[in-house]
């Protein structure tokens, strides 16, 4: 059994990690949970959990093996030291940390310590992304060419509610750090980038756009992400020497999630047919197709079951801190190059 605690009791805990460790009862316990403010807290108590507004309470815990740092994120650098320096193994949402600096520190502990830290990338486990990697791997699109990842809102009230610029909580960090994280983990480190980072409210506000390409031999990767879409672009656009893939509806899991419609349904965030992805290309014959292409189901929790086999079975970290480091010397070079 893993047993976890956390550090915060928001909307990241109770959204995006408990729905998914509760399906795992066989393999995951949440102990703990460190909250400052109980009795303001949103949330539902989780049955069979303690909550504690006593840090140390948490972090001197023989049962607990992991800890799982939940909190705003300028609140991760300082927070993954004490858990490591606690002895714990530690789970840090995205983005892990301000600058690449505090990162490699966080992972030189760690190592030093002989302690597993590790970003939570979950959305490795979107279905768009799943399914546009099945598109890849049938080579039915051949040589790639061109790959466009789009995350964008019509959120304008966002921005412009925010009148300072915070480098922690701009646009590039809070939602770059998904889709660049889908990149590196498929392709790897890029041979160039180009960037386009931007306050479009003007200088001084918060960063609101982002276009980054990353080159990967003749390869574009192209991110890009906008608060001012009133109709998002699609999720995903692959482009090869012999067809075009177009995957317009994101995944479904946080939808559903916002909802409270949650993993104990069998049709959580499962596309319908009409949502399935459009694969256009031509054989090997010449022949011309375009056919739907069923979604893979994603699935967050599996990012547990391979913390699981990391920390019970010594399995290799899902995500490796060289990915980590990338990731945010990647964001830390694109938001000094804001316009």
């Amino acid at each position: 059994m893993l047993t976890i605690g956390f550090i915060g009791n928001g909307k990241s805990a109770n959204r995006y990690h408990m729905p998914f460790i509760l399906q795992r009862p066989d393999k995951i316990k949440v102990k703990k949970i460190y909250t400052r403010h109980h009795a303001t807290d949103k949330w539902d108590e989780v049955p069979g959990v303690i909550y504690t507004e006593s840090l140390d309470d948490l972090l001197n815990d023989e049962d607990i093996q992991v800890v799982v740092i939940s909190t705003p994120s300028a609140f991760h650098y300082d927070y993954a030291k004490k858990v490591l320096n606690a002895n714990k193994h530690c789970v840090v949402e995205k983005p892990f940390a301000d600058t690449y600096e505090q990162a490699k520190e966080i992972f030189d502990l760690a190592k030093e310590k002989g302690l597993i830290v590790e970003c939570y990338q979950n959305r490795r486990f979107d279905s768009d992304f799943l399914t546009v990697q099945k598109v890849i791997e049938s080579g039915k699109l051949g040589d790639l060419l061109e790959l466009e990842m789009h995350f964008d809102y019509y959120r304008p009230e966002v921005p412009e509610s925010v009148h300072e610029f915070s480098t922690i909580n701009s646009y590039l960090y809070g939602h770059g750090c998904h889709t660049l994280d889908q990149v590196i983990s498929y392709f790897g480190k890029p041979d160039d980038i180009h960037y386009d980072v931007r306050q479009l409210l003007g200088e001084g506000r918060m960063n609101d756009y982002f276009d980054l390409d990353l080159y990967y031999g003749t390869l574009k990767v192209s991110v890009k992400s906008s608060y001012f879409r009133i109709k998002e672009r699609p999720s995903f656009v692959v482009y090869g020497k012999k067809g075009m893939f177009v995957k317009a509806k994101k995944d479904k899991q946080e939808e559903h999630l916002k909802l409270f419609y949650m993993p104990t349904h069998d049709d959580f965030g499962v596309d319908l047919p009409s949502e399935y992805g459009t694969l256009t290309y031509y054989d090997d014959e010449g022949h011309y197709h375009e056919e739907k292409v069923i979604s893979v189901n994603g699935d967050y929790g599996r990012y547990y079951d391979a913390l699981y086999e990391t920390i019970i079975n010594h399995a290799k970290p899902l995500v490796t801190p060289e990915q980590t480091l990338l990731q945010i010397e990647i964001l830390e070079k694109g938001i000094q190059g804001l316009k």
